[in-house]
């Protein structure tokens, strides 16, 4: 099974992955996750990579497509995967669907969690609060650059994919279960 996955910063996709993940035997792609492991490495490719998504700002579609395709090809991607916040623009979109029916792979679900802005920002502070080993990208300010960024390159990708009839839309601002068990209905498993 093949899922994508959208939702602003925040939304909750990581936490639903966890669910499907373990639920489906399938593994996710996260390419914020990648991206944060490059910079971890210490590279030369990761201290540019921090420089853009410290400020919040995108990653060139290059590097994004060149690492999921790397990804996809790795043997624990066999059972399926999520793509987690992928593709956030049009073209990502255009190159994944040619990369994917190069390799005859298909999307069985592509599913965005709904979310209301100023909770969420309500949220990321409360993260904040809570936790005092929270990441560079996560506060308030960089969130609402985020948010932003979102809304200007990614609604787009939304519209895409609703005008193929292929977007499911689940209110991601419901308690966790209430979403994993609205997520395991449009899958048709509950």
């Amino acid at each position: 099974m093949n899922i994508i996955l959208f939702g602003p910063p925040g939304a909750g996709k990581g936490t639903q992955a966890k669910f499907l993940i373990e639920k489906y035997n399938i593994i996710q792609l996260s390419t914020g996750d990648m991206l944060r492991e490059a910079i971890k490495s210490g590279s030369e490719l990761g201290k540019s990579l921090s420089l853009i998504m410290d400020k919040g700002d995108l990653v060139s579609d290059k590097i994004i497509m060149s690492i999921i395709e790397e990804k996809i090809d790795k043997d624990d991607c066999k059972n399926g995967m999520i793509l987690d916040g992928f593709p956030r623009t049009l073209n990502q979109a255009n190159e994944l669907d040619e990369l994917l029916n190069s390799k005859k792979i298909i999307i069985d679900y592509i599913i965005e969690l709904t979310v209301d802005e100023n909770l969420l920002i309500n949220r990321i502070e409360k993260r904040a609060e809570e936790n005092l080993d929270i990441r560079n990208d996560d506060t308030v300010d960089i969130l609402k650059n985020r948010i932003l960024v979102y809304k200007n390159d990614t609604l787009p990708v939304l519209k895409y994919y609703k005008d193929k009839n292929r977007l499911i839309s689940i209110n991601g601002m419901q308690s966790i279960e209430k979403v994993s068990n609205d997520l395991y209905k449009t899958i048709g498993e509950v």
